[in-house]
């Protein structure tokens, strides 16, 4: 089977608008909660988010073309783009054909339908429509928008699965590439979900923190008060390519894919599993498919939302599938600095484990202030601050309402 490298990576998330930043951002341990400033949001039950900050789309794409997008779809081509230049790509020298996208959202573009609904409603009843409100709106033109911009023939979709969509989307684009389909993919996840309907919606489902006079602070996985999780938007993208054509063209090589895992709890719409019964069984899916053990795991980039019942699952999965190595993993939620990119959430987070290879440290949970009596004590969550460490191979784990989960694997490159 072929194996698949990474070679570009680009990030666009709410504590960094670009990979260098996101990297910063991560060692540093920020906060990117802020008042949500997209809409007045002093009506509803939470009044922050993890928005991006100090982005103008327009110094990026041509502001026509941004006018015809939602801003799902322009993370997605600014995360695209930065990763695509990222990886030394030379357009004229890739076959079109054995080159694709995959790319993942939750929820696509819902501040489009949800802006078009909102025309309508206030309007003269007459039903007039924005003709790119379809277009904005569906969660695969993230990955037509990609592929047109640069002349990607193969294989070409997206992934919607909630929370678990980009890392689907990595693992699909993985695939494409050890079935020999495809030499070189553009994979990740964009979310701009940071809306009225958005908020709304989450807060009726009590999903999110409500902690409004301490938002800096909200995003607390693990943490005993933890009281839900906090909105994020943006995106992350990656360049997979098979091996010997990196090395053909003498690309740099930030790590290797190596395994993923797909699973379902069949339990509940929103709740986890109790005993992280899908989650330990896609742990294991995709250690088998990297052909790892347990031990060779470093460093578990947890789904760890901030919410009651799912940051106990997950960690009792972990211990079902680490055994006494769940004692020598270091385990965090880069979710406590970013908030939740929902469909966007697996490939930023891959790319955080990525940047713990190359860098040689373990980004923080932060926002931890009281132990969790249901919670091990003597597992290492690197609370608060990022910890040095050598990083062999990392999990990165996903999981989406819906009860789906996913696991992705990845490993330093080795020749």
């Amino acid at each position: 089977m072929k194996r698949v490298v990474v070679t570009g990576l680009g990030a666009l998330t709410p504590i960094g608008n670009t990979l260098t930043a996101y990297l910063e951002g991560l060692q540093k341990g920020i906060s990117g909660a802020n008042p949500i400033t997209h809409f007045d949001a002093s009506e509803f039950k939470t009044h922050f988010a993890c928005e991006i900050k100090n982005f103008d789309p327009g110094t990026v794409i041509d502001k026509r073309e941004v006018r015809r997008m939602d801003n799902f779809s322009v993370y997605a081509m600014v995360a695209a783009q930065e990763a695509f230049e990222d990886s030394g790509l030379d357009v004229e020298k890739i076959d079109p054909d054995r080159a694709g996208v995959i790319w993942g959202s939750g929820i696509g573009g819902l501040r489009s339908l949800e802006k078009e609904i909102e025309d309508f409603t206030t309007g003269d009843g007459t039903p007039r429509y924005n003709p790119f409100m379809i277009p904005k709106m569906i969660s695969d033109i993230a990955a037509g928008l990609i592929s047109i911009k640069y002349g990607f023939r193969g294989v070409n979709y997206a992934t919607v699965s909630a929370c678990a969509s980009a890392s689907h989307a990595l693992i699909s684009s993985l695939d494409a590439i050890r079935l020999g389909r495809c030499d070189v993919m553009i994979t990740g996840g964009s979310e701009a979900a940071v809306t009225k309907a958005g908020v709304g919606g989450f807060n009726a489902m009590k999903a999110l923190s409500t902690r409004n006079d301490d938002y800096l602070t909200a995003s607390r996985p693990f943490d005993l008060d933890r009281d839900g999780f906090v909105l994020g938007e943006g995106g992350g993208g990656l360049i997979l390519e098979e091996l010997e054509h990196a090395q053909k063209r003498g690309a740099k090589i930030y790590a290797e894919v190596v395994g993923g895992g797909a699973t379902a709890d069949a339990y509940h719409i929103t709740a986890p599993h109790p005993e992280g019964l899908g989650a330990t069984n896609v742990m294991r899916m995709a250690l088998r498919d990297a052909g790892l053990n347990p031990e060779d795991i470093s460093y578990v980039n947890v789904h760890g939302t901030s919410t009651p019942l799912g940051d106990i699952a997950e960690v009792k999965a972990i211990q079902q599938v680490f055994g006494d190595h769940a004692y020598k993993l270091n385990i965090s939620s880069t979710k406590s600095m970013t908030g939740h990119l929902l469909g966007a959430a697996g490939a930023i987070e891959a790319i955080a484990g990525i940047l713990a290879i190359n860098h040689k440290f373990i980004p923080p949970t932060i926002n931890h202030f009281t132990d969790d009596p249901g919670l091990d004590p003597k597992l290492n969550f690197t609370f608060n601050e990022a910890q040095e460490r050598e990083v062999k191979a990392i999990l990165s784990n996903t999981f989406g309402f819906g009860g789906h989960n996913s696991s992705v694997i990845i490993k330093r490159f080795e020749d």
